[in-house]
C-alpha cells in the first residue's frame, strides 16, 4: 500500500486531492493525512469537509506533520501555503512531488503569471516535479506548455493554467508512483520570483508610457487583491478597470 500525505489549497488543490481519492483503490493508496489552510479567496469546496466525509485526518499547519508517527511513502503538494523544509521532505520515503503552475526553470517561485505577462511571453506552462530543498528546482516528472495571447490578463492566464494543470495531473498521475520512471533534470537559465516582487509591478508611473501602463495593468491587476496604484503627493490612488469599478 502506498501511504500518501497531501498538502494543498485552492480549487486546483481540491481537484487533485479528489482525484487521488477517486484513484485510491486502483493505485492501492492510503491517504494518511491532508494539510490545507482552507483558502477560499478563489472559491471552491472545503478540504475539511471532504476529509471529514472520507475519514481522513486534517491539519492546517505543517508543524503537525511531526504528530504523524506512521511511515510515509509520498508527499504530494499542490498550491500549499507553507514552505516545506528538509525535515518535512525527509518524511517521504519514496518521493515528494509538487504541481507548480508555471514552466521551470524560467518561472520558479511566486507571481509567475504576472511576470510571464510582463515579460511578454508567447508561451507558458505547468509542471509536475520532485521537491528538493530548493525553490521549485527538482527534476521534472511531466510538463505541459501552451501558447498564450500577448493581450492576456493575469486572471485569464490563471484560469487557463488551472485547466492545463488539471490535465497534466490526471494524465501523468501514474508517473508519481512509478519509481522506474526517471524524472528529467531542469535545463536552462533559472529565474526565481518572490512574493514581494509583485510590488514592483503594482507601482505605476504615468511617465512610463501607455504601452507599459497597459502591460502593468494586465500583469498586476487581479480582482480580490490590492490593485495597481499611482502615487500623488505621498498618497496612493488605486487603479481599477471600468468594467470592475461598475460592479462595486
Amino acid at each position: 500500500m502506498k501511504k500518501v500525505i497531501f498538502l494543498g489549497s485552492k480549487p486546483i488543490g481540491y481537484f487533485c486531492l479528489n482525484h487521488i481519492i477517486q484513484k485510491s483503490l486502483e493505485f492501492d493508496i492510503h491517504i494518511v493525512a491532508v494539510f490545507s489552510n482552507e483558502n477560499n479567496k478563489f472559491g471552491g469546496d472545503s478540504f475539511r469537509e471532504l476529509c471529514k466525509e472520507k475519514n481522513i485526518p486534517f491539519y492546517t499547519t505543517i508543524e503537525s506533520l511531526s504528530k504523524i508517527n506512521e511511515p510515509i511513502d509520498y508527499l504530494i503538494s499542490v498550491q500549499f501555503h507553507q514552505i516545506l523544509k528538509a525535515e518535512h521532505l525527509r518524511r517521504a520515503n519514496k518521493r515528494a512531488v509538487n504541481l507548480h503552475m508555471a514552466p521551470v526553470p524560467e518561472y520558479r517561485g511566486c507571481n509567475q503569471f504576472s511576470y510571464a505577462i510582463f515579460n511578454k511571453e508567447k508561451q507558458f506552462g505547468t509542471t509536475l516535479h520532485l521537491m528538493d530543498e530548493g525553490i521549485d528546482s527538482g527534476d521534472i516528472i511531466a510538463e505541459k506548455r501552451f501558447d498564450i495571447s500577448l493581450k492576456i490578463t493575469v486572471q485569464e492566464l490563471l484560469h487557463l493554467t488551472i485547466e492545463e494543470s488539471k490535465t497534466l495531473f490526471v494524465s501523468n498521475f501514474h508517473k508519481i508512483f512509478d519509481l522506474k520512471f526517471k524524472p528529467i533534470p531542469q535545463k536552462g537559465k533559472a529565474r526565481i520570483y518572490y512574493r514581494k516582487d509583485i510590488k514592483k509591478l503594482k507601482e505605476i508611473k504615468l511617465n512610463e508610457g501607455e504601452q507599459v501602463l497597459s502591460l502593468k495593468m494586465r500583469s498586476a491587476y487581479m480582482p480580490g487583491f490590492s490593485p495597481p496604484y499611482i502615487m500623488i503627493e505621498n498618497e496612493k490612488y488605486y487603479l481599477i478597470p471600468e468594467k470592475d469599478f461598475n460592479q462595486k
